[in-house]
């Protein structure tokens, strides 16, 4: 897979803390600028825009321009697809727990 293709991948995009922070930070939010969310950070704005730019290719985020600032809001859209695969493998070990449980009980 090459580089522009694991950008545009949901799962991709989440496996990093900080892009799953900048997530919680607009999921509290209708819309915050650039500069709001690189306060909440320890880096610079241009490895902030970096993460946000990876969101914005997995359609994550969006972002509009009001004047000179770059005003972000979340998409959790494509996250339907993450909870969608989480969901089976839940339903998996359930089962399995289940499994487990009957077998145990058997052998007292």
């Amino acid at each position: 897979m090459n580089e522009n293709n694991q950008e545009r991948d949901v799962y991709v995009a989440i496996a990093d803390p900080t892009r799953r922070k900048l997530l919680g930070l607009l999921s509290e939010a209708d819309e915050l600028p650039l500069h709001e969310l690189t306060s909440q950070f320890q880096m610079g704005r241009t490895a902030v825009s970096k993460h946000l730019a990876i969101l914005k290719d997995a359609d994550l985020v969006i972002a509009r321009r009001v004047g000179r600032e770059t005003r972000y809001r979340l998409n959790a859209n494509p996250l339907k697809e993450v909870q969608d695969w989480v969901s089976f493998y839940e339903g998996f070990w359930k089962e399995r727990i289940a499994k487990l449980n009957l077998l145990l009980e058997e052998e007292k």
